[in-house]
Parts: structure tokens; C-alpha cells; sequence
């Protein structure tokens, strides 16, 4: 699909800020072309909503506070068809409840940014707590195959350059992309450095050719909008290349679901993003994302210091899944270590694709992980 590729000017004057990772978000949102913002307030992610209410003030945007996080996502989903690039923010409880329409922006191929910095759980859990319990939840919270983009920020610099990227992945593939913050992340502040142009992508348009199909078995249609003249037909059923229904067709329902997969699984070296630190010799690989790897990397750095040979490999898109860095990890050490803020969801998801020993450093008592429990866990696990 010929995305439209651009460059424009960034919507802050490029230089430093001193400036909180939610709002940096918001602030990548507003570069990345988003006019409109429909949420619910709820801790940590409120500043977030906070921000894109004077923000979009200023550009002639829209921001609509809805009743419920229901509303919020389906808000989003009808603004993106009327053309608008459009976002939410939320957390875990909220995520629960936008489970469903997500589930229709994927058969719909609605491109829309969803915010989800995570915070304690189960259900309301602790409101103002750290955790990375989402993962799983924001790949598998709607039914039925799908796939979505998910990237994991860990400073305040990729709460903006991933909200950007989260806009422009969405509009590639027509999707649901996630933002997967934490508190710790959304509620830091550090330095932002603004540049002076952005890379914007919009999405394809193409009228008279089909919404909701294309001759590749793996292809991403153009996206018409409402009021272009189109007659649109946009329903979470299974649904021809033109949008009609077809609910009892088996043959249109196999091509709809493998398209959906493969639009994305085929093309995922686009969106998978890693960063490597110390792996040249590494015999203990340590593998983190998010806040954590923050303190990962300071752990492994310590652990250096006192003669053990570890790296660490830090996830920067969790969806679509890093599974040949998975495998080239494994080959090279002789065992992974997983610390996150939940039981244990990606260091599971590591055992798919390694046969190397991968042991979970799980923390959920609602504090961030400290370097110095990294090396600890590490150190008892190898003696």
C-alpha cells in the first residue's frame, strides 16, 4: 500500500523541555497529526487528557470528555472514519472496558492511538501504583484473531517519538496501536528534545476501489472517509471487500481473518524495535521493557562490575512480537532473565521461542523495580 509519507514542521519549537512523560505524549499525539481526543478521566493517564485539552484548543481540535471509556473508544473509532486521526488514554480498567470496540477497530481496520499506562491491578487495583500488567490484555482482550501494534516508551523522549510512531503504524496498517506506558513512565520528568521536523504518515485513499479488501492475500486497503462521496458500510460482522455482510460465507470469512493477520505478521520487521546493550559477550542475557529496563540496565552494568558477563535486551514494540531476537538471544546465552512489574506475562511468552532457560524476576507489590533486586534475583538464581 503507498502510504503518504511527509515531513512537517514539529508543533513545538524544536529545542529542550523539562516535561512529564503523559504530556509528552499528548505533545507527540498533536505532531503526529491528531485533532481529536474523546477520554475519561483516570489515574495515571489523566494528564494526558489533561494536556490535549488546551493543546487541541489551540490547533482548532476537538476533545469531547465522554461518560465511560465505552464511549471514549467508540468516539474515536466514528472521528477516524470521519478522517480525523483521533486517540484515547486510559489504564487497565479502562482497557477492560474498550475491550470489545477494540476488537471492531481491528475488523472495521480502524486506524485510532489508544494511551494505556498501567497502573496496580486486578480491577481498580492501586490507582496510582506502577505495574506492567497489560500485556497480554491489550493483545488478547477482544475475541477471535487479531493483531495490534504496541510499543513500550521508557523515558519521556519515547513517550513522544513512539506516540508518533504509535500514529503513523496505525495509519500504515489500519489498526489499533497501543501506547504500553507504566506509571513510572507517565508520571516522570526529564528532558524532552524536540526536533524541528516530524515524519508524519497519513493513510491511503483510492476512491472507487474496495474499503475492506485487496488482490493480496496480505493487504492493507484505502481508507475512504464519510462525506467523500464512498457508500460505506462499515460493520463489525463479517463483511466483503465492499463492507456488505456476509455471515454465513466460510470462504469470505477465511480470507477477512487471514488478511487481518497477515497485513500485519508479514511485515512485522517494519514495527519490531529492540535495543541491544553488552550482548557481544554476554553468557546471562537479561531481557526488559518499559520502566523496568531502566533499571535493568543499570543492573546488568553492575553485575559486569563484579565479573559476571550479562546484556540486556530491551523490547521497545511488544506487538507485533520480537520472536528471531527471542531466538537469537537464546543462542547466544545460556540463560534469560525476566524482570517486569507483573507475574511473568512476557517472560511466558519468551518460552515460545527458546529453549534456553528463561527465569521470571516478577514484581507486583505496586513499586517499581529497583536495580539492586535485579542483580539479586540474578545472583540467587545462579549460585
Amino acid at each position: 500500500m503507498p502510504i503518504q509519507r511527509k515531513k512537517i514542521k514539529s508543533s513545538l519549537a524544536p529545542g529542550w523541555y523539562f516535561m512529564q512523560g503523559d504530556e509528552a505524549c499528548a505533545e507527540g499525539a498533536i505532531a503526529a497529526g491528531c485533532r481529536f481526543y474523546a477520554g475519561y478521566p483516570i489515574t495515571p493517564a489523566s494528564e494526558v487528557m489533561i494536556r490535549m485539552v488546551h493543546r487541541l484548543a489551540d490547533i482548532d481540535g476537538v476533545f469531547i470528555q465522554m461518560e465511560d471509556e465505552i464511549g471514549s473508544i467508540s468516539s474515536v473509532i466514528g472521528a477516524s472514519w470521519a478522517g480525523a486521526k483521533a486517540m484515547t488514554a486510559t489504564s487497565g480498567p479502562g482497557i477492560s472496558l474498550m475491550a470489545e470496540a477494540v476488537g471492531y477497530a481491528v475488523i472495521t481496520e480502524t486506524p485510532c492511538v489508544i494511551v494505556d499506562v498501567q497502573r496496580a491491578g486486578p480491577s481498580t487495583g492501586q490507582a496510582t501504583r506502577p505495574a506492567q500488567g497489560d500485556i497480554m490484555q491489550v493483545k488478547w482482550g477482544p475475541h477471535g484473531d487479531n493483531e495490534i501494534v504496541a510499543l513500550a516508551p521508557w523515558s519521556v523522549q519515547e513517550m513522544y517519538d513512539l506516540t508518533i510512531k504509535a500514529f503513523n503504524y496505525a495509519e500504515r496498517f489500519r489498526l489499533p496501536a497501543f501506547i504500553l506506558a507504566d506509571e513510572a513512565v507517565g508520571h516522570l520528568r526529564e528532558t524532552l528534545v524536540v526536533k524541528e521536523e516530524v515524519e508524519v504518515w497519513d493513510r491511503y485513499k483510492a476512491p472507487g476501489l474496495p474499503p475492506f479488501g485487496t488482490e493480496e492475500r496480505n493487504g492493507v486497503p484505502p481508507m475512504p472517509s464519510f462525506g467523500e462521496g464512498a457508500n460505506l458500510l462499515v460493520t463489525g460482522s463479517t463483511h466483503d471487500s465492499w463492507g456488505f455482510r456476509k455471515t454465513a460465507d466460510s470462504a469470505v470469512q477465511a480470507r477477512l481473518t487471514e488478511r487481518l493477520v497477515l497485513k500485519v505478521r508479514d511485515f512485522k520487521d517494519e514495527v519490531i524495535e529492540t535495543e541491544s546493550y553488552f550482548l557481544d559477550d554476554a553468557e546471562v542475557g537479561v531481557l526488559a521493557y518499559g520502566f523496568t529496563a531502566r533499571a535493568a540496565l543499570q543492573a546488568v552494568k553492575r553485575l559486569r562490575n563484579q565479573g559476571m558477563k550479562a546484556g540486556l535486551l530491551r523490547l521497545i514494540s511488544i506487538w507485533p512480537f520480537a520472536d528471531e531476537a527471542i531466538i537469537k538471544l537464546g543462542k547466544k546465552c545460556r540463560v534469560i532473565f525476566v524482570p517486569e512489574m507483573n507475574r511473568g506475562q512476557v517472560a511466558g511468552e519468551l518460552k515460545k521461542y527458546t529453549t534456553t532457560p528463561v527465569i521470571s524476576i516478577p514484581k507486583t507489590n505496586g513499586e517499581v523495580i529497583e536495580p539492586g533486586e535485579i542483580v539479586e534475583g540474578i545472583r540467587r538464581n545462579m549460585a
